[in-house]
């Protein structure tokens, strides 16, 4: 804030004059650091991808061929669209925020902000019956104390992974089968629903960590890391070798999200009731499983069919009959 201020008492020429490093350091890093939840993406993004490609340019020299290029930049180098993307998101909202401010120009059409890269199709990944089993089965042959436990979660609650990971026994409400997230990728709480399995699934982590003296109380995290004493900070490691040992290369942990998903609708479960079992916010979030609806839309289109059949043969009967 006080950043913003200093800004202000500068002369307009010498806000043109600022570097993009130096914006960031001084001016909209410790800004976000009290507006956001988080910023360790943030520091991530501006200095591995952004520091030492743009940030010896003055903000105005900005402009939309240079940053073309950066963009090019990464796509030759093999980076995912999906990720560029989230650099140009990260850039986008810098230059946002240098207009508001003043360091450049409000109305300048070299700099406008980066179009986003077309991604395709979404991409989608179900497992079926039988890799569900294959992977169950390595994840329990695991050498990681809770690896097996952490993916059953996952696919019997279709829950996020940054949620299984700051999980607290004082979210889980085991006689009404609640869990409750305290904070959501959204910014709200929201509520899980635990079936048997997810029950049961927890009850055998509580027994596993009693196994390895791993602190239980009600303000403690369900999978501990027993090196340090705390929540995991991912659990890629153990996952990439899980997923190899069932020849599961192409198998993200966020697959097992979008499988939950899919045998729920699979069964016959509206997308109105798959949205509120994963949290979305709006039902436009929960379209992408619509494909596999198509079986039971027709099921059920059948139903009117036999009603007009009917209808149609009374009239025709009543037809002969005159």
């Amino acid at each position: 804030m006080f950043s913003i201020f200093k800004a202000n008492s500068h002369s307009h020429q010498q806000q043109r004059q600022i570097t993009l490093n130096s914006f960031f350091d001084e001016h909209y890093f410790p800004h976000v650091t009290v507006t956001k939840r988080q910023t360790k993406h943030d520091w991530s993004v501006f200095n591995t991808h952004v520091r030492q490609q743009l940030g010896h340019y003055i903000l105005h020299e900005l402009t939309n061929p240079v940053l073309d290029v950066w963009v090019r930049e990464q796509v030759v180098k093999g980076y995912q669209r999906s990720t560029i993307n989230k650099h140009i998101h990260h850039m986008n909202r810098m230059l946002n925020l240098a207009r508001h401010w003043g360091f450049i120009p409000m109305q300048n059409p070299t700099q406008a902000n980066i179009k986003a890269l077309i991604l395709g199709d979404y991409r989608q990944r179900f497992l079926s019956k039988e890799e569900i089993s294959t992977l169950l089965k390595h994840s329990k042959a695991s050498r990681h104390p809770f690896i097996y436990y952490i993916i059953s979660l996952l696919l019997n609650t279709g829950a996020r992974i940054g949620e299984v990971r700051t999980i607290k026994w004082c979210d889980i409400d085991m006689p009404k089968r609640i869990w409750t997230v305290p904070r959501s990728k959204n910014g709200r709480s929201r509520r899980i629903v635990l079936n048997s399995s997810a029950i049961k699934t927890l009850e055998l982590a509580r027994s596993r960590g009693s196994e390895l003296f791993i602190p239980q109380s009600a303000h403690d995290y369900v999978f501990i890391n027993p090196t340090t004493n705390t929540a995991y900070q991912s659990f890629d490691a153990a996952w990439y070798k899980v997923r190899a040992a069932a020849n599961l290369h192409d198998v993200r942990l966020h697959d097992l999200r979008h499988t939950f998903a899919s045998l729920l609708v699979n069964q016959g479960v509206s997308l109105y009731e798959v949205q509120k079992l994963l949290g979305h916010s709006s039902i436009q979030m929960t379209q992408r499983y619509a494909h596999l609806e198509p079986d039971r839309l027709h099921r059920r289109a059948e139903l009117l069919s036999s009603i007009i059949s009917e209808k149609v043969a009374q009239l025709q009967h009543s037809s002969a009959e005159d």
